[in-house]
């Protein structure tokens, strides 16, 4: 079975609806392959390694959550974007990428698809383009939110707590997966007891001791490793083509 370029890109954008974000980078058919369409490799991330990698698999597409082009990039084609680039294009391999809209999806998307493994559903949103989701999540405190965190994502998280608030429960949970530091004092205004994300900057630690909020960075690779196969299974599926997930190890 197999389907085309055109009709992918199609399904991609009725499905992930990127008309609707300001974002970043551009979402879409970054780069183009052939028209033909019979075999789909999802990842995180449009490294050398995940490209290799899809050779490997004879992909005719990628889809990926972080593409290859972003604001304030000089536009030169040379190192590491010559030898991406080169490598698709030999090849004749599509490039799909999109970043906030695979975020927000509130089914397929990386929030929802992080929240579904949790147990978490969200009942509000919050931050910028309302990307940030909370919801009520009984927990008998930030350290037990930390250690499932753990054990569902197979790596340790940070968490900075307020001073003596180790045995206080928390009934309130808001994340958004990667980098969303920025969005922490968004989560406390929405009510969050525990803000959960994917990476951790200097300011975050001094606002969860002088706010009375728990912060947690569980990695920005780890927390966005599920919407990417979730979309690209989903449009597979219902277009009767064939797709493989391939996760290249990040610590970050």
């Amino acid at each position: 079975m197999h389907t085309t370029r055109d009709t992918l890109r199609q399904a991609f954008d009725a499905l992930l609806q990127p008309e609707r974000f300001k974002d970043y980078s551009p979402n879409g058919l970054q780069v183009e392959g052939k028209s033909r369409i019979e075999r789909l490799v999802s990842g995180v991330t449009a490294s050398q390694a995940l490209i290799d990698a899809a050779i490997a698999e004879r992909a005719d597409a990628i889809f990926v959550h972080h593409g290859l082009f972003w604001r304030g990039q000089n536009g030169c084609v040379t190192g590491w974007m010559k030898q991406r680039l080169q490598r698709l294009l030999v090849h004749d391999i599509n490039l799909f990428a999109y970043h906030l809209p695979l975020d927000a999806h509130p089914q397929w998307g990386n929030n929802a698809q992080l929240g579904q493994r949790l147990g978490w559903v969200a009942d509000a949103h919050f931050g910028e383009q309302d990307l940030g989701c909370i919801a009520s999540a009984p927990y008998d405190s930030a350290q037990a939110v930390a250690q499932q965190l753990e054990q569902v994502l197979g790596r340790p998280t940070t968490l900075v707590q307020p001073p003596h608030a180790q045995e206080r429960p928390v009934r309130r949970v808001a994340w958004c997966t990667g980098g969303a530091q920025s969005y922490f004092e968004a989560a406390i205004a929405a009510g969050a007891e525990v803000f959960v994300t994917g990476e951790i900057s200097e300011p975050q630690a001094h606002l969860a001791r002088e706010m009375g909020v728990a912060f947690i960075a569980a990695g920005h690779h780890a927390t966005e490793r599920y919407g990417s196969p979730a979309v690209a299974a989903h449009v597979a599926q219902a277009h009767g083509f064939s797709h493989v997930f391939i996760d290249i190890d990040n610590p970050a």
